[in-house]
């Protein structure tokens, strides 16, 4: 099977092309990949440095937006993985142009000219963020879409396009839908990476309203392994959700960064709620386990020791895209 990966140089992207090209996914052995990136400020090509020799790897800077670079690029592809998106919440509450233009925009293009080039399959990679927020239970795929800030709006109005290219061109489409993800080569604007890099530098780390926000932490490798089987086997038209099963208030996690750093609470500071800020958010995956045998195999603890570390060995990793971001 020969991909296209849209976004392969970001934190989930790079995960998946590190695993399939190593023969991690499970029925992807032996694949060959095109890495589909427009590198903005979140992507980076040392987290493709593991497979930049391989033979089964190509990667084309371009942007999704660009209908001539991507139908350039897809001739010859069997399949497009779709990852590629702006997905941080916080930026979305202050801009939200850019949201619109690379999730909408951008995944019509590839939509328009995955029909045009022929190519037979297409897996879009969403969030759980487009449900809304829930105070208990948990959402099945056929809960409503509510979503509550831009990012998830303009991640919602994407699915809701490959949908329509499935029902209306019969494009064979399946849409995942994940819980918060965590491990290694995140960009460190996200709460974890943050948290952790800014508590190993001695510095504070924000804990936003009164810290009981929750969600459910699904760790990359096992996002991806959900991914590859729908990949492979997802009925077409279907969405699929892929959770980690580790639900934590934002406080709780806080604390757990502090103990895995050596910190105390004098390192967190109050600050003022995020608007829109979802209370909590939970997956059903019935659906995925049953039909497609999906169960997650990273413990949080061990998962989260392991990115801990990681982050300790890898300053020379983060330090630039922090500072170069103003983090």
């Amino acid at each position: 099977m020969k991909i296209l990966v849209t976004g392969g140089a970001g934190f989930i992207g790079s995960n998946f092309v590190r695993m399939a090209l190593s023969d991690r996914l499970p029925g992807l052995e032996g694949c060959e990949i095109t890495v589909f990136d427009a590198l903005t400020y979140s992507g980076t090509m040392t987290n493709l440095d593991a497979v930049k020799d391989s033979e089964n790897f190509a990667f084309i800077q371009g942007d999704i937006r660009d209908t001539k670079e991507v139908t350039a690029a897809l001739p010859g592809h069997d399949a497009i993985v779709h990852f590629a998106a702006e997905s941080h919440v916080d930026r979305s509450v202050t801009d939200s142009r850019i949201f619109v233009e690379t999730n909408v925009v951008g995944t019509q293009t590839l939509l328009d000219q995955a029909l045009v080039c022929g190519i037979s399959r297409f897996v879009h990679i969403s969030t759980d963020e487009v449900y809304g927020s829930i105070d208990e239970g948990s959402w099945d795929e056929q809960q409503a879409l509510l979503p509550n800030s831009p990012y998830s709006a303009s991640k919602a109005a994407s699915d809701l396009l490959v949908r329509s290219y499935h029902v209306t061109h019969g494009l064979n489409t399946s849409i995942t839908r994940c819980s918060n993800n965590y491990g290694t080569h995140h960009f460190p604007e996200k709460v974890i990476p943050l948290f952790v890099t800014n508590l190993l530098d001695g510095k504070k780390v924000p804990l936003y309203g009164d810290g009981q926000n929750v969600r459910d932490w699904l760790h990359v490798d096992d996002h991806c392994r959900g991914i590859a089987l729908v990949l492979n086997n997802g009925r077409a038209g279907e969405v699929y959700n892929i959770g980690g099963g580790t639900e934590l208030s934002n406080s709780d996690l806080t604390h757990l960064l502090l103990e895995a750093t050596g910190r105390d609470e004098s390192f967190i500071t109050h600050v003022a709620d995020r608007k829109g800020h979802d209370r909590r958010y939970s997956v059903d995956i019935t659906k995925i386990s049953q039909e497609l045998g999906y169960a997650p195999q990273v413990g949080f603890e061990e998962g989260l020791a392991d990115a801990v570390q990681w982050y300790r060995d890898h300053r020379w990793w983060w330090e630039p895209l922090k500072e170069a971001s103003g983090l």
